[in-house]
């Protein structure tokens, strides 16, 4: 993840713009949270900021709330008084859920073969 600001509003998700990759208007409202609702709520105003990240695995949704979280760690890394809103938002909190792992004797992580009783 990489952040600047510049002259124009620049949002790359693997060296394609992000409305391209993400496709609904939840997803991209989802990344773009941290800037509106990080900067502009603590400057008032809304700077023009170049954005470039790389995300891969799971699903286009999981991608873009890794988008999202990665975003608020580098602004709060860029300056500290965002710190304060983001972390309210709950936008620094990482999603620690992970894929279990399958146990033998069974078909799935939890999904056991028919059972019959006689």
């Amino acid at each position: 993840m990489r952040i600047w600001p510049s002259g124009k509003a620049v949002f790359l998700v693997n060296g394609v713009d992000s409305k391209e990759y993400f496709k609904t208007e939840e997803e991209r409202r989802l990344i773009l949270d941290p800037i509106i609702k990080g900067i502009v709520a603590e400057q008032g105003k809304a700077l023009k900021w170049s954005v470039e990240a790389r995300v891969s695995g799971g699903g286009i949704h999981s991608q873009s709330q890794a988008v999202r979280h990665g975003l608020a760690r580098v602004l709060v890394l860029f300056d500290q008084k965002f710190r304060g809103n983001l972390k309210k938002l709950g936008y620094l909190t990482r999603d620690p859920r992970a894929k279990e792992r399958r146990k033998f004797g069974l078909k799935k992580a939890r999904k056991a073969p028919q059972w019959s009783k006689r």
